[in-house]
């Protein structure tokens, strides 16, 4: 886990790969901006929880619970969830509305998305399918590197370093198939009229997110009242990886504009 930088606490929740360091981009860019918290979902190496079947998909509640223990907070945080992530911090602020200030959900797939051909084969043999769920990957994410580094060496690098964040801390096929498994035991759809917290909603540009369509991820729009939207251009799904800087001044803009409104109620006598 990491606990770094100043000001409004903001939780970063990863996506289905559970691996916090896939995010450093962001996180380095989150932390000049504010405090930022976050960490491996429960079951991978280094994370601070295990993986209870018995508990299922709320092991993730008693996982963020933790983190915030451990971390300090005891007042309300901004949660961010990316793509898997997203299910994780909606299911949290519905269930602990009292400890979420803001809601902001990255191209996270629709509250009634049902898995597809391609992820049910992935879902029968995970370790079988790792190497093609890998190289399927690499296509479906180039596109959206090409369009945010249109120069060559720029576009080496950044692969170069993503490359070498997924070789250093891998991802395990099965805790992933695992993890499609105990979402789809969830009713999202019940946990949208649940959220108090303002909501953002933000996507890459449809035609580059072939990962999670934007068209589902902007359900949340219709879902989860007075919600807004933000759309990062140049980039897909992986905005954290090509447009940090960018993905950090849209999120703590919602972030510090909801934390400014809230002091000044607090300053507006009853």
């Amino acid at each position: 886990m990491t606990d770094r930088g100043a000001g409004p606490p903001l939780v970063l929740v990863p996506g289905i790969q559970g691996r916090w360091e896939w995010m450093q981009p962001t996180v380095d860019a989150l932390a000049a901006r504010c405090r930022v918290i976050t960490g491996s979902l429960p079951g991978e190496v280094g994370s601070i929880a295990g993986m209870d079947p018995a508990v299922g998909f709320e092991r993730y509640i008693e996982w963020l619970d933790a983190l915030l223990e451990r971390t300090g907070v005891r007042g309300p945080v901004s949660l961010c969830g990316v793509s898997y992530g997203g299910w994780i911090a909606l299911h949290y602020a519905a269930a602990r509305p009292d400890r979420v200030t803001t809601l902001t959900l990255v191209s996270t797939p629709s509250p009634s998305w049902q898995p597809g051909c391609r992820v049910n084969r992935y879902l029968a043999a995970p370790r079988l399918m790792s190497p093609v769920f890998a190289l399927g990957s690499c296509f479906r994410i180039y596109p959206e590197i090409a369009a945010a580094f249109p120069a060559l060496g720029a576009r080496t690098r950044v692969i170069a370093n993503h490359l070498r964040r997924v070789l250093r801390y891998p991802i395990a096929p099965t805790s992933m198939a695992g993890r499609v498994r105990l979402a789809d035991r969830i009713d999202f759809a019940a946990d949208c009229p649940r959220i108090t917290a303002p909501t953002q909603v933000v996507t890459g540009e449809p035609e580059l997110d072939r990962v999670v369509e934007v068209a589902s991820t902007r359900e949340y729009l219709r879902a989860i009242p007075g919600s807004r939207y933000d759309r990062l251009d140049r980039t897909g799904h992986i905005g954290l990886i090509t447009r940090p800087e960018r993905f950090a001044d849209v999120v703590t803009a919602f972030v510090r504009s909801h934390a400014a409104s809230a002091a000044a109620q607090l300053r507006i006598p009853a």
